[in-house]
């Protein structure tokens, strides 16, 4: 059986997604595109848009909706049930999925990368992720991303343990993609569309950006493109590039023209977490991305992820470092990966914080100066850094 392609339109709330659609409908040529669209009112006015557009047949075979729920989680079930069945009936050269505006990318694409043995359903045999879009409107993003709201504050949530921010999910939808196509450039002035246009590119610097309007954007571009793989979508985000391949070198002229730069922080002395969480909700606002590894001088076993986007910031553990590990397990990682060792403390072992800022009209040497503020000083060096002061109050095991 040869494998159907799929392409995956992600896009907050209102960014175009059904519009786009629609006009791949209206322009497939002789592609049979079947539709799977997934809606969060109860009405699915999506799918009736997309019913209406007279170039699909009105068969269970050709449109599914999948309704009141969120093909990320609490759909991906039906989504895996659905596609199995499209594909199985035959008759199609394509399946276009229009998630719902607050879905997340990754757990869908990861729906097409491993076989449910649950539903004993693998989808990695009959058919084969081929593009992840994201679009985002141009006149909103920045009031969206800036706003501070949560999806519950705007009653667009899953359900009420939902606490998930409007940023988080911005950033989220953007930094894993293939092709980000940036809409209704009409509703802007050319200078700010050239300045998000920067942003985009610094946030996700491998995707393919289309500038239009009323998402016209070429079929070709979006669909059979062979651009999908995971792996490479996964580590595509500008902050995984900043760090590990020295991304702030290589920065266009067009994003140093309106200001857009980046640079990676990097110590070997841990925060005073009263002093780092002071910092966090009083971050310059000149900062649109943040995020890496922090080390907080009184979990001293801990990694921590400090992740910020727009008004969004948060900081949990994540790992233990190896240093902190019993001798027996840091030994035999110690032999697993060399790379570790590489930047190894005498004192500290492999403990650091190193994480990438992103903004616009950066102040580095400001920002800097700020950060070392909180690192621990030199009389704090001979306390007892697990009687600091702290707002975080994790239960940490011992590794």
């Amino acid at each position: 059986m040869k494998k159907v392609p799929v392409t995956v339109l992600s896009g907050y709330l209102g960014s175009g997604k059904t519009t786009l659609l629609n006009h791949l409908l209206n322009n497939k040529q002789d592609l049979k595109i079947a539709v799977i669209v997934n809606d969060m009112g109860e009405v699915n006015i999506d799918a009736d848009l997309v019913a209406n557009s007279g170039q699909l047949e009105k068969t269970d075979e050709q449109l599914v909706e999948l309704s009141n729920g969120c093909i990320c989680c609490t759909l991906r079930e039906d989504l895996l049930i659905e596609v199995e069945k499209l594909v199985k009936r035959g008759g199609i050269d394509y399946i276009v999925i229009e998630s719902t505006g607050i879905s997340e990318p990754v757990p869908v694409a990861q729906t097409f990368s491993y076989i449910d043995e649950a539903l004993d359903i693998d989808l990695t045999k009959i058919c084969t992720l081929d593009t992840m879009v994201t679009v985002v409107d141009a006149n909103r993003f920045l009031k969206d991303f800036q706003s501070g709201d949560s999806l519950l504050d705007r009653k667009q949530a899953v359900g009420e343990a939902d606490e998930r921010e409007i940023a988080d999910l911005l950033i989220d939808q953007i930094e894993f993609c293939n092709v980000l196509i940036l809409n209704k450039i009409d509703m802007v002035t050319k200078e700010e569309v050239y300045q998000l246009e920067g942003v985009l590119r610094t946030l996700q610097p491998e995707a393919t950006i289309i500038k239009t309007s009323h998402a016209k954007v070429p079929p070709e571009a979006v669909l059979n493109t062979g651009l999908f793989d995971f792996d490479k979508a996964s580590d595509s985000a500008g902050w995984i590039k900043e760090l590990t391949e020295g991304g702030h070198h290589t920065h266009t002229p067009e994003t140093e023209e309106y200001g857009i730069s980046s640079f990676v922080y990097h110590r070997r002395l841990p925060f005073h977490p009263q002093r780092f969480h002071d910092w966090m909700n009083n971050m310059d606002k000149s900062i649109v991305r943040a995020k890496g590894i922090v080390w907080l001088a009184n979990y001293d076993t801990v990694a921590c992820l400090f992740s910020q986007a727009g008004p969004s910031v948060e900081i949990n553990p994540i790992t233990f470092w190896v240093d902190a590990m019993p001798e027996y397990e840091k030994n035999r990682i110690l032999s697993d990966r060399p790379d570790v060792l590489e930047e190894w403390d005498l004192e500290y072992g492999d403990r650091h914080t190193k994480f990438v800022v992103i903004g616009v009209d950066l102040d580095q040497e400001m920002i800097t100066k700020s950060l070392d503020a909180c690192l621990v000083n030199y009389q704090e060096m001979e306390e007892d850094w697990k009687q600091f002061e702290s707002p975080f109050q994790w239960q940490i095991r011992k590794p």
